[in-house]
């Protein structure tokens, strides 16, 4: 197996604190680097497992924080911090910045090549990186089929690859199609994969606390979702060995 080496990084964001998880792999060379964002309840094992696999790839991984260290477990102290945080595109840009000015400081980086995968309120900061005008080569999401302020999808400069389960209450078709007629109308390179029978998060393994309704684990939609992560990174952020 390739040998990774991981560590633990602290940066300011969103006044706190922030715990985020940096994998690199094997080798001293500069690599193309992903920024990795967390489902709502914050970083977890789940995505520091994720940053170790794609540093196993050959990527620099950085799995980001949105909680200044906590993982919230609460559906509704959850959702107390992530509904302003989603309704707020510039808080969402500065987590999203200051992760990423962690991950570009990183010797390893190279950072020119470099992408956002998003879960959830994770991938809604991916998304308003991309507003933003961020010079990225991928952005890829799962259940965060957000719409940003009006006409600033033109300023998206890559590939926008999105997921979503087909009886997610949370991203139901009306949201499907307000996402993707943004991305349309903003000429954007888009993708979006319905997973036929999949609830919201049906990518996140069961957890042992309380969720909010319409979450649901999907084991063999979860391995298609990251089967076609790793594609869209392939395709667009290539490793050269």
């Amino acid at each position: 197996m390739t040998t990774i080496r991981t560590r633990t990084v602290e940066y300011p964001a969103d006044g706190l604190t922030m715990i985020g998880h940096l994998a690199l792999p094997a080798g001293v060379d500069r690599r193309p680097a992903v920024l990795l964002g967390p489902e709502g309840m914050g970083l977890s094992d789940v995505e520091r497992r994720r940053a170790d696999a794609l540093a196993e790839l050959g990527y620099v991984a950085l799995a980001f924080d949105l909680h200044g260290g906590r993982y919230v477990g609460d559906p509704e102290e959850m959702l107390a911090r992530c509904m302003p945080l989603l309704a707020d595109p510039d808080r969402m840009r500065g987590i999203g910045h200051a992760a990423l000015d962690v991950l570009r400081a990183e010797p390893r980086t190279d950072p020119d090549r470099i992408a956002v995968i998003g879960y959830g309120t994770g991938g809604a900061v991916g998304l308003e990186l991309g507003r933003d005008g961020v010079n990225l080569r991928a952005i890829g999401t799962v259940n965060a089929l957000t719409t940003g302020r009006p006409g600033e999808a033109a300023r998206i400069r890559c590939p926008v690859w999105a997921g979503v389960g087909s009886e997610d209450p949370i991203m139901p078709p009306a949201q499907r199609n307000a996402f993707t007629a943004e991305m349309q109308a903003a000429g954007v390179d888009w993708r979006l994969a319905v997973y036929g029978g999949a609830l919201h998060a049906f990518h996140h393994p069961p957890v042992d606390h309380p969720t909010v309704p319409g979450v649901g684990y999907h084991p063999r939609h979860a391995q298609r979702a990251w089967h076609d992560v790793v594609d869209l990174l392939a395709e667009c952020l290539t490793v050269t060995e």
